[in-house]
């Protein structure tokens, strides 16, 4: 069986994955690394509280068969792009590089539809930075994930968002934006897990992501 990696477990996605991954007979093993105890607890999960801002101190536990990384924050929550951009990026790739000089085969990423480093937008910018940079990491298999708007349960209260879903939604409906199309976190989720079951690297957009099963 084998032995999984998460970072950003806490997260809506990454909440989803764990529980899946837990409930997966190909892995017998969940190793989590977090800011703060998630309250999760199940005989397959190990769950390490890390200082992100020094990877070197925790880079021996980063050993196993799949890093999955769903790490992320909003403006909001960040406050100021610096902010934003040391979890989005520096903290994902920071783990994904101690991951490959420790020899873990795969690396699944949660990106974002559009991600190009060529963007104007910052957060579309970033999110292409960090794709361009794991690709340049040894791993044997890269699969990065590009979904649009992500729809679930969420720990924090989010109203704009739910708005912005339901207008999503709606115009979906009248057939504009089918590219940016929600997402539930529980749909990602399997897919990741079905993506790292594959021997071969791959991008999946927003349609893509919807036919892994």
């Amino acid at each position: 069986m084998k032995k999984a990696l998460i970072i950003g477990s806490t997260g809506m996605v990454g909440a989803e994955l764990t529980r899946q991954l837990l409930e997966d007979n190909n892995y017998g093993e969940i190793v989590s690394f977090v800011r703060r105890a998630s309250g999760v607890s199940h005989p397959k999960l190990t769950e390490h509280i890390v200082d992100f801002d020094k990877p070197e101190s925790w880079k021996e536990l980063v050993k196993g068969d799949v890093l999955f990384s769903a790490l992320g924050t909003t403006i909001a929550n960040a406050k100021t792009k610096d902010n934003q951009y040391k979890v989005d990026f520096t903290y994902q790739y920071e783990t994904a590089r101690m991951a490959s000089e420790n020899g873990v085969p795969a690396y699944v990423l949660v990106s974002s539809a559009g991600a190009s480093s060529r963007a104007v937008a910052f957060y579309i910018s970033m999110k292409g930075e960090l794709e361009d940079a794991v690709k340049k990491l040894p791993f044997q298999y890269l699969y990065i994930f590009r979904p649009g708007q992500l729809d679930g349960d969420r720990k924090e209260n989010r109203s704009g968002e739910r708005i912005a879903l339901k207008f999503m939604y709606f115009t979906n409906k009248l057939g504009i934006a089918r590219r940016y199309h929600p997402i539930h976190a529980a749909q990602l989720a399997k897919a990741m897990i079905t993506a790292a079951g594959t021997a071969s690297s791959g991008i999946y957009t927003l349609d893509e992501i919807f036919r892994l099963k």
